[in-house]
């Protein structure tokens, strides 16, 4: 048995630093641009074993073995939905369903500012809420792509865009997570978050146009982005707070799309922004430059239209199905292989002041192999391509291609989430949360941070709120905050970390066919993750001292 260290210098700051070397190396890496992004992720990964080897003192053995956890916890479930998405997206655009999707939206409208709220905010939202875990940017991302967007627009807006419905993701994933390790109400905790991210389903619609067109390309079309915003933020809180915080995006979304479209029905921008370039965004021209797309010029028929939508339909309606509770509790009990790790499991014990008392940590893979998204979205896509008239050779041809193309991008998350994993089981990530937990009064803000930075470290929301949701709800009560405010205050901060973690990055690069750029993405991106970010931070800052009324009890 082995217990954690959480100051292992016996000098708090020089403990922290040291804490925070693999993520400084990893983003440092990723942000010169020099270094591909696996090539990065595999250095800090290094770097994270040799930090809690010799400073945290954590067995070899021990490490190891937790980095082989991550490395498997990378590929599924993660890296197993990047790879079936894409591969769904490969075989739309060999039959040019995908590009019959593009003109159909842009008959929805012309104004690329208003492509952007329907498919990277509205559309984006729709899969966070079925599935999340990267499909939301791949997806979008592909989307833009195809619509002529450059590579770097088409990755940073579609990161940008993916922040308001995190929380709420994968049918209320990070919020049963948060419960979980809480104690507290999921229901009590989605209320909560339903009272703090609304604020932001405003305010992004306007920053993610005022980042594509500028201030007056902004301004030009705020009727359209403001219908956006409130028919999402409103849903939004009323699912969560009367409702359940399961279906949360699923709804809120839908709502947004029909409002918007319905919206553009009768009002139309007097000017139409045409260009899918980015303006006033100091970046090569390379990463300036719209994509050349050809696009049929016939009008789709009704039928070829309904072709185009057929394999998202059944995508949506194979994830609401995999989504669900009785769907998992289903298959689950033939479908699931649970593997506890020899020398390892139960043998490493987390310690106060995380925990209120010595607590085992466990390290079981469990392989639920049926229920995972990306089965869900393997199956879809092989229905969907059945359905669109290609042949098993085809379908495996294609696959295999997508493997090929994938790979880099595949290793880069199992290294992030070895990363990830490491440092929870050494203790690491504690270190850097008993950091922010010092901050005393200013607590409600750097707690906020705090899940800001779990999410930018692990790439999930629900693995933030695993990570540092306890330590959230112990702090607060030591310092006389709500639990219940401090602990929302970690999912809804988290959610701006998830365009800067290196995880979304690379799925982005991937789903963009922009590989090597991943710097380029993360420098883009970096200052709007932490301004939004500082935001939450002061709303919830806000929530604690000035308006307490707004906590949920």
């Amino acid at each position: 048995m082995w217990n954690q260290i959480y100051d292992p210098l016996d000098n708090k700051v020089l403990s922290t630093a040291a804490a925070a070397l693999p993520v400084v190396v990893l983003l440092g890496l990723i942000a010169s641009n020099k270094v591909k992004a696996h090539v990065a992720a595999i250095l800090a990964l290094i770097v994270a074993n040799l930090v809690a080897i010799y400073v945290f003192t954590m067995p070899s053995g021990l490490a190891l073995r937790a980095t082989a956890l991550g490395a498997v916890i990378g590929f599924f479930p993660i890296g197993w939905i990047v790879l079936n998405v894409l591969f769904l997206y490969r075989l739309t655009v060999e039959k040019g369903a995908f590009e019959t999707l593009q003109t159909t939206i842009g008959s929805v409208t012309n104004d690329r500012r208003l492509q952007l709220l329907l498919i990277a905010f509205a559309f984006g939202a729709f899969f966070e809420g079925a599935s999340g875990f990267g499909t939301p940017v791949a997806i979008t991302g592909a989307a833009l792509i195809g619509l002529g967007f450059s590579p770097l627009a088409a990755s940073g807006l579609s990161l940008i865009a993916n922040t308001a419905p995190v929380a709420y993701g994968a049918l209320g994933t990070p919020i049963a997570g948060l419960s979980s390790v809480t104690g507290i109400d999921p229901y009590l905790l989605g209320a909560m978050v339903g009272r703090q991210l609304p604020f932001f389903s405003l305010i992004v619609p306007f920053w993610l146009i005022w980042v594509f067109a500028g201030f007056r390309g902004m301004i030009q079309v705020w009727p359209a982005i403001l219908v956006t915003g409130v028919s999402f933020a409103i849903p939004q809180f009323l699912i969560s707070n009367f409702i359940n915080p399961w279906i949360v995006d699923i709804g809120a979304s839908l709502v947004s799309m029909a409002c918007l479209i319905l919206f553009l029905k009768v009002w139309h921008p007097k000017e139409i922004w045409s260009s899918p370039a980015l303006r006033g965004h100091d970046a090569s021209a390379a990463e300036m430059k719209p994509i050349e797309v050809a696009t049929s010029k016939a009008k789709p028929s009704t039928e070829q239209i309904w072709f185009s939508l057929m394999p998202w339909i059944i995508v949506c309606a194979v994830l609401l199905v995999w989504g669900t509770g009785w769907f998992k509790s289903f298959v689950n009990p033939f479908a699931t292989w649970n593997y506890a790790v020899p020398d390892l499991h139960n043998l490493v014990q987390k310690m106060p002041p995380v925990v209120p008392k010595p607590t085992p940590e466990g390290a079981v893979f469990s392989f639920t192999w049926l229920s995972y998204t990306g089965s869900g979205m393997l199956i879809a896509a092989i229905i969907s391509g059945v359905m669109m008239g290609l042949g098993p050779i085809r379908l495996v041809s294609t696959y295999f291609r997508t493997i090929w193309v994938t790979s880099a991008s595949l290793i880069t998350i199992s290294a992030m989430l070895a990363i990830g994993t490491l440092t929870r089981i050494s203790g690491i990530d504690a270190t850097l949360g008993l950091a922010f937990a010092g901050t005393g009064i200013l607590y409600p803000f750097f707690g906020t941070l705090l899940g800001w930075l779990g999410v930018a470290l692990t790439g999930s929301d629900t693995a933030s709120n695993v990570l540092f949701g306890n330590l959230q709800k112990i702090t607060s009560e030591q310092l006389g905050l709500s639990p219940i405010l401090m602990a929302a205050a970690n999912s809804s901060g988290g959610v701006m970390g998830k365009m800067i973690d290196a995880q979304s990055i690379v799925v982005a690069s991937t789903a963009t066919n922009w590989f090597g750029h991943e710097g380029s993405i993360l420098r883009f991106v970096f200052w709007h993750s932490i301004s939004l970010a500082c935001f939450v931070g002061l709303l919830v800052m806000a929530q604690a001292y000035v308006v307490p009324q707004m906590i949920v009890h």
